[in-house]
């Protein structure tokens, strides 16, 4: 953890060094660092089944029209991570 938390003190201090030393190029525009709380905004399944006998989960979504601010590949990887870390099982 003293690692842990030097390493934050200097990236947070010095975040335009640390971006070209780990991307192996010099970053010369200006830089932000974000917050890093990641905030999760609740999301509701269309269909989410637990297949006991093969130990998989079976997601479904079910679309009409799809919002072009989120295009369903990006949306159905963010419910695959969420499946997946809350169950541990695979999804499908």
């Amino acid at each position: 953890m003293p690692i842990d938390n030097l390493c934050k003190y200097l990236v947070t201090k010095y975040p335009q060094r640390f971006a070209s030393w780990i991307l192996r190029r010099i970053i010369t525009s200006p830089v932000e660092v974000l917050k890093t709380e990641l905030t999760l905004e609740p999301v509701r399944a269309d269909s989410v089944i637990f297949l006991r006998t093969d130990e998989e989960i079976l997601h479904l979504e079910f679309q009409v029209k799809v919002p072009t601010d989120r295009p369903m590949p990006l949306r159905m990887l963010n419910y695959w991570v969420r499946l997946y870390w809350q169950y541990g099982l695979p999804v499908r």
